[in-house]
Parts: structure tokens; C-alpha cells; sequence
């Protein structure tokens, strides 16, 4: 199953536009875990098991497990994630950028050593970083558009006066992800929910493109206008939220916990989908 599929497959079963991101920080581990980064693949797995049918997707950020030498444990977890919720699409959260045979081994990476559904990309380098992860049948690509951390004005935010119209920088790449570069038909933009105004204009620039949107929670977000802003029929949001759900107890309850609050953040986020008709 191609992967907008199987991500529109997952919205329907689990009635989900919840994306579980799973940073884990052995720091923050709970009980008799924590501080054991032989242990992520532990953490993880009991969180999966425990909202596996309340999320539209789960999200893995690479860094997290590279840094602990945890490589071999995300592999471990990928593995996991398919047998638990086949039906969940993984997004590997590794935001690649690179051009040539180097962006061919991260795509290699993703795709065929974790065997991601789909992978964030950064697009600055131009159409050279993104093309060879569209050689991937069915493979997903969600590139940065419009982040949510403040530095993203720094070039996101900046007007391209080369180009008629003058378009902001997040609205050029919304434009090329929705129409030239979208070989595949599997590409997405990542559009950070700390700004509810600038999603709205990327869905009318990129009408039908899957937005995978990150800042819910933690970062402060506001769910139910993320899901005004950008949700529409047809064109699905796929919302984050990480460390609000993963370390929602300091205690051996920690995974009861974070399904209570991976369902309350999945009801709220369909409260504020407009009702069908």
C-alpha cells in the first residue's frame, strides 16, 4: 500500500489525525528506566502497544536514538511498529538534505534499512535532495515549509522578489511540493502549529498535500486551530504531538498515562473538524 493509503487507511480505523512522535530521552524515563539508554527500544515499544489504535501515524526522530548509539533499537522498533500497527504509517523524522549518491544513502537508509513509509526532508538544496527518495515506489517525503521554532523567519519568511508575486519562501516550496516536484504524488510539507494563520496559507497554496504538522503540546500549540486551519476533505493534517504524550507520568504507569493523553488530544483534534455536509 502506497503511503498517503495507508496514511488515509489509519485516519479511518482509528478515527485519528494524531501523530505520536517517539523522542525518546532516557533522562526522562520513568521508574526503573530512566537514565538506561539500553532501554529505548523498551520505552518505545510500550508506548506504541499502548496508543497503536489511536494514532494516524507514529513519527521517530532519529537524532534521539543515534545519540544513544541506538540505532540497532530503532531498527528493533521499526520491526515492532509493523507487526503491532501494521496499519500505522511510520514517518522517519530525520530532516535529510543533502544532493547526489549521498542523498541516494540517506534515502537507502530510510527506506530499505528501516523500512520508514515515509521521511522529512529539507528542501534548501533544491530538487537534487529531494528526487532520489522519489525513486521509491509508494515512499512518502514531507519537506520543511513553514517550522515552528521562532529562527524559521529567518528564511521562511523572507519574500522572493526574483519570482512574480513576490511569494514568501514557505509559500515558493508549498507551490513546488504541490505542483512540479511532486513526481510521485506522495509528498507532503511540514507546517508547525505555533502558526495557525501561515498553515491556512499553505493549504491554499497546496490544497491537496498531506501537512504533517509538530508544536502540539509541549511546544504550545492550539490543536483545535491547527485543525480549522488546515484540515479539508481530502487533504489530510497529520498533527505531532511527542513529549506531551511520552512522558505524560514520571511513573511505572507511564504508558496508561500517555494513552490518556494521546486520546484526549485525538478528541480534541476531531471536536474541531467541521461536521461532514
Amino acid at each position: 500500500m502506497i503511503f498517503l493509503d495507508m496514511l488515509g487507511a489509519a485516519e479511518r480505523q482509528n478515527n485519528s489525525m494524531l501523530c505520536v512522535g517517539l523522542d525518546p530521552e532516557p533522562a526522562r524515563f520513568p521508574g526503573t528506566l530512566k537514565g538506561d539508554a539500553s532501554k529505548i527500544y523498551d520505552f518505545c515499544a510500550a508506548i506504541v502497544d499502548s496508543v497503536a489504535d489511536l494514532a494516524s501515524a507514529f513519527k521517530p526522530q532519529i537524532a534521539y536514538f543515534a545519540a544513544h548509539r541506538a540505532e540497532g533499537q530503532l531498527e528493533r522498533l521499526m520491526d515492532h511498529m509493523r507487526r503491532t500497527a501494521p496499519h500505522v504509517p511510520v514517518i522517519l523524522d530525520a530532516k535529510r538534505g543533502d544532493i547526489g549518491s549521498t542523498a541516494e544513502q540517506y534515502a537507502l537508509e530510510a527506506f530499505e534499512r528501516y523500512g520508514a513509509d515515509a521521511v522529512t526532508l529539507s528542501p534548501f538544496m533544491g530538487f537534487d535532495s529531494v528526487a532520489p527518495y522519489l525513486k521509491y515506489h509508494g515512499k512518502g517525503a514531507f519537506l520543511l515549509c513553514r517550522t515552528s521554532n521562532p529562527g524559521g523567519d529567518d528564511l521562511q519568511n523572507q519574500r522572493l522578489a526574483s519570482i512574480e508575486g513576490q511569494p514568501l519562501l514557505y509559500e515558493h516550496v508549498a507551490r513546488l511540493a504541490q505542483g512540479p516536484w511532486n513526481l510521485n504524488g506522495q509528498l507532503g510539507l511540514v507546517v508547525g502549529a505555533t502558526y495557525p494563520a501561515e498553515i491556512e496559507r499553505v493549504r491554499a497554496v497546496a490544497p491537496t498535500l498531506p501537512l504533517l504538522i509538530p508544536g502540539v503540546g509541549a511546544q504550545g500549540g492550539d490543536a483545535a486551530a491547527t485543525v480549522r486551519a488546515g484540515w479539508r476533505p481530502g487533504a489530510p493534517i497529520i498533527v505531532n504531538s511527542s513529549r506531551a504524550i511520552l512522558y505524560a507520568s514520571s511513573s511505572e504507569d507511564f504508558a496508561a498515562a500517555a494513552r490518556r493523553e494521546a486520546l484526549k488530544t485525538r478528541d480534541t483534534l476531531n471536536a474541531a473538524r467541521p461536521a461532514a455536509g
